[in-house]
């Protein structure tokens, strides 16, 4: 073979293991560049849990004025209620935050529970209309969180599959947590006539 012939071939060589190189960068590329937008799309959705959290916490006082003005004997509650909203207020990661979230919920649901008790209040203006924005609120942090879950979902599968898992481990992406329910609020409601 001459030596034309063979720096042909080794052109070849050359020029076909630069496109495979340039192959292998690209798809790494892409693979750390759909791991960053999912990890992002993680974070955003958790800041919209976050801004809900918070419109419900800052809520709770006026509620508490509100009922504290027609049950005035109901203490315990209230200083359940303020407490579960200082844990909420202080929780800082997804899974504390979850905590506080479950707590602040059960104390509400005690709080609304003293509220059927006092016919008056469910029928004052301000009560029903901080009642409406809480419930509004409450549905909002449900929707927030459900798209939370499944940006994570598509993050945590994005990260453990092949090859993407070798990118994820080589660049350090690490697993996200859910923003779980408590076992109290998937429990079936009683419904009583």
């Amino acid at each position: 073979m001459s030596s034309a012939g063979l720096v042909g071939i080794g052109l070849i060589f050359l020029v076909g293991g630069g496109v495979l190189l340039l192959i292998v960068v690209g798809v790494i590329v892409a693979i750390y560049n759909g791991l960053v937008s999912l990890r992002n799309q993680c974070e955003n959705a958790w800041s919209q849990i976050d801004v809900q959290l918070k419109r419900r916490n800052d809520l709770i006082p006026n509620l508490i004025e509100t009922v504290k003005g027609y049950a005035t004997h109901e203490k315990t509650t209230f200083e359940n209620v303020t407490k579960a909203r200082a844990a909420m207020a202080n929780a800082q990661t997804v899974k504390e935050k979850a905590q506080a979230n479950n707590m602040l919920t059960d104390a509400l649901k005690s709080l609304f529970a003293v509220v059927e008790n006092y016919p008056q209040l469910k029928a004052n203006e301000n009560f029903m209309q901080l009642q409406e924005e809480l419930t509004t609120t409450e549905n909002k942090i449900s929707y927030a969180r459900q798209f939370y879950n499944d940006s994570v979902m598509r993050y945590d599968t994005k990260r453990q599959t092949f090859p993407s898992n070798l990118i994820a481990n080589m660049f350090r992406f690490v697993d996200k947590d859910y923003f779980e329910v408590a076992e109290a609020e998937k429990a079936v409601p009683k419904v009583k006539f």
